[in-house]
């Protein structure tokens, strides 16, 4: 088994670990390079909460409660990333009830994927705006699915592509991007074929919707749980995360917050950054002007506070700060790239 590895928060001292998801519990380490671990949870027998309100101020936990009754508290980076962990938590979990080898990660094995086959390069090329798969708004059981396609639809064109030589091969290709996910289901449909322990997740349906991890899909009317209806200024793409002083405009006091900048349309929501779902304010970035400031409002100069402004259409000022000269620049650029191709 090749298990899954990625790094999570572990909730107890709330302290970054590395965890690998097995076929029969869940392992954590202090580091990635660590041979033994902190600890380990059983999964047999566990119930797995998502999403977990039981820290208010936390985004994207979950919880995972054992047959002693002990809960341990997850959380991701991103809202892909949780359901991503907690769509194989629970197939390991249901792998273990129905006596079956829960292995996410052998998948070359598991399916015979040949070698050459580079699933990075291929995703790349499925995503191609002009070659690519068409994303789709489609329509089923009064929901709207945008940003999406067909699970035929990507079997057509890997046929077409001649990345697969027949669409039996085309569908271990298919249920190779899906479970290292660079494709993701929406709607019932391939949710429960992900779900499920059949040997090929992917179906080659009309019916079965999927899409890509950040392709700013969402989902209207009447949305399942798992299909948030979203905003229009969170339906951008995310294009950079991280944390930044900000200066309040009332108390002129800097405080720390995470922002999210999101392109078409462009947005650059703030955040608490101890967690919280939903932010504390909102930057529309369509036509604003962003530069780096030789001082702020209180006279500190940016060759050493690496001070950046940036001045809505509507003419409202934003002082922010970076942990050092690379970093505003990078922001800046994004920024300004956001700010010319959103809405």
């Amino acid at each position: 088994l090749e298990p899954e590895r990625q790094r999570l928060h572990v909730f107890n001292t709330w302290k970054p670990m590395w965890v690998v998801l097995l076929e029969d519990g869940i392992e954590f380490y202090k580091k990635k390079s660590d041979n033994s671990p902190k600890g380990m949870i059983p999964l047999k027998g566990s119930t797995l909460t998502s999403p977990c309100q039981d820290f208010g101020k936390r985004m994207f936990v979950f919880k995972i409660t054992t047959t002693k009754q002990q809960d341990h508290f997850f959380q991701a980076a991103f809202l892909e990333e949780r359901d991503a962990w907690v769509r194989d938590i629970k197939k390991a979990i249901k792998c273990i009830e129905g006596g079956q080898k829960f292995a996410r990660k052998s998948t070359r094995r598991s399916i015979r994927l040949p070698e050459t086959i580079d699933l990075g390069a291929l995703y790349l090329s499925m995503k191609d705006t002009e070659k690519g798969i068409k994303e789709m708004n489609l329509e089923k059981d009064k929901k709207i699915f945008n940003h999406c396609f067909t699970g035929n639809c990507v079997i057509d064109w890997l046929v077409s592509n001649q990345s697969v030589r027949n669409r039996q091969e085309g569908l271990m290709i298919a249920s190779s991007l899906l479970n290292e996910g660079y494709l993701q289901p929406a709607g019932d449909m391939s949710k429960s074929a992900v779900d499920g322990t059949a040997e090929n997740p992917f179906l080659d349906n009309p019916d079965a919707f999927y899409y890509f991890p950040d392709s700013g899909f969402f989902c209207e009317e009447n949305s399942s749980d798992d299909d948030v209806i979203l905003k229009e200024e969170f339906r951008g793409v995310i294009i950079k995360q991280g944390c930044l002083l900000k200066q309040g405009h009332r108390r002129k006091n800097w405080k720390v917050r995470k922002f999210i900048l999101r392109e078409d349309p462009a947005y650059l929501h703030y955040y608490d950054p101890a967690g919280a779902e939903d932010p504390l304010g909102a930057i529309h970035l369509r036509g604003c002007v962003v530069t780096s400031v030789e001082s702020n409002s209180n006279g500190r100069k940016s060759e050493e506070e690496n001070l950046f402004e940036i001045i809505t259409a509507d003419e409202v000022h934003y002082f922010l700060q970076a942990a050092s000269p690379k970093e505003r620049t990078e922001w800046i650029k994004a920024i300004q790239v956001a700010s010319r191709t959103g809405k």
